[in-house]
């Protein structure tokens, strides 16, 4: 018997792995990720869509460089919804109230709600915002291209706020305000919040060029 066969009696059969059902593709448990598709190639490799089980880190990341980067967007966006008013520090309570909203996007439109999510978010994104440079005595605005880290950032806070910003004085319900935003910022309707204040902040950046 040659060495080479020796070597293969011997050597141990590879199992293949086979990932588990649900985990690291489909948010919530309900809608696979994998589907979902980006229409702005410079957010498309800062939108991460992976969640394992619940969307909740609790912080793990927050002093890491760069490591908001690791969260999932669905996790960042409900931590954005807890920034202020009455929904400070209630993750469930924001939690339930986004999984609803997608629901109830996924039941009327028939689609991945996550899609309108991932378009709201590109439609929210400016792509440019003014800075000010000083001159001695005279400051100057000046345009400058929105990095698309910073550009998620934006879309993302302007979403929430603008879904928040709806309850306020107001019978609306959470849920019914992040639907309402969500439809509105996707079809890149200028009523939406993020995208009336995407289309302001670049407005202001080409009258400073």
């Amino acid at each position: 018997m040659s060495e080479a066969e020796v070597v293969e009696e011997t050597a141990p059969v590879q199992e293949e792995i086979k990932p588990i059902a649900g985990i690291g593709t489909l948010v919530f448990g309900k809608w696979d990720a994998s589907e979902v598709t980006c229409k702005d190639p410079g957010l498309a490799p800062y939108i991460n869509l992976t969640t394992v089980g619940v969307p909740h880190t609790g912080g793990r990341h927050a002093n890491a460089w760069f490591g908001k980067a690791k969260l999932s967007v669905v996790e960042r966006y409900i931590n954005k919804l807890m920034r202020t008013g009455p929904y400070t520090g209630k993750k469930q309570g924001a939690m339930k109230a986004f999984e609803a909203a997608l629901d109830n996007i996924a039941e009327k439109s028939g689609n991945n709600p996550l899609q309108t999510f991932v378009d709201a978010i590109c439609n929210g994104a400016p792509m440019e915002e003014i800075t000010r440079i000083k001159f001695g005595a005279v400051s100057q605005p000046k345009a400058v291209d929105s990095s698309p880290s910073r550009r998620l950032d934006v879309a993302l806070r302007n979403l929430a706020k603008g879904a928040q910003q709806g309850t306020h004085k107001s019978k609306r319900t959470l849920t019914n305000c992040i639907i309402n935003e969500l439809n509105k910022a996707s079809a890149g309707d200028v009523t939406s919040y993020a995208v009336s204040k995407k289309e302001e902040l670049e407005r202001i950046a080409s009258s400073a060029r």
